[in-house]
C-alpha cells in the first residue's frame, strides 16, 4: 500500500475547488453569431422537405427494384451490370443520407443508411463467392466471366 494519506489529499483538492467559481470550472459555450444564425434560418426557410423525401423515395424505389433484377447476374456482362446497379444503390443511399442529414430528417436518414447497407449486402452476395470468402452456389458461382 501507498504511504499517502488520500483523505488529506482529497481534502486539499476540495478546498481548491471551493475557491473557484462555477463559471471558471464550466464555461458556457459561445452561441453562434447573428449572421450564422440568420444564414441557418434562411436555409431552413428556403428548403422544402418535399425535395428531401423525393430523393429518399427515388433511392428506396431503386433499392426495392433490385429485388426484381430482370437479367442474369451469374457471370460476364450481366454480373458487371448488376454490380454497377448495386453501386448505384449505395451511391443513392449516400446521396440521400447527406440530404437527410443536412435537413435534419432523422427517420429519412435512418432509411438512407439502411439503403446503403442494403446495397452493400446485394453486392456482397455476388462478390464474396467469387473471391473465395463465401461458399459458391448455383446462383452465385465462383467465376467472373462466362465460358
Amino acid at each position: 500500500m501507498s504511504d499517502r494519506n488520500w483523505e488529506r489529499e482529497l481534502a486539499k483538492i476540495d478546498k481548491q475547488l471551493e475557491g473557484v467559481s462555477d463559471d471558471a470550472l464550466l464555461p458556457t459555450p459561445r452561441g453562434a453569431s447573428p449572421a450564422a444564425a440568420a444564414r441557418v434560418d434562411e436555409q431552413r426557410r428556403t428548403t422544402s422537405t418535399f425535395g428531401v423525401f423525393a430523393r429518399l423515395v427515388l433511392a428506396v424505389a431503386l433499392g426495392v427494384g433490385m429485388l426484381f433484377w430482370p437479367y442474369s447476374a451469374r457471370c460476364g456482362v450481366g454480373l458487371y451490370g448488376y454490380l454497377a446497379a448495386t453501386g448505384v444503390v449505395v451511391a443513392a443511399g449516400v446521396w440521400t443520407s447527406v440530404w437527410t442529414w443536412r435537413h435534419r430528417a432523422a427517420r429519412g436518414h435512418l432509411l438512407a443508411l439502411l439503403l446503403i447497407v442494403w446495397g452493400a449486402v446485394l453486392g456482397a452476395t455476388e462478390i464474396l463467392p467469387r473471391v473465395g470468402y463465401a461458399t459458391p452456389t448455383a446462383n452465385h458461382p465462383a467465376i467472373w466471366a462466362c465460358q
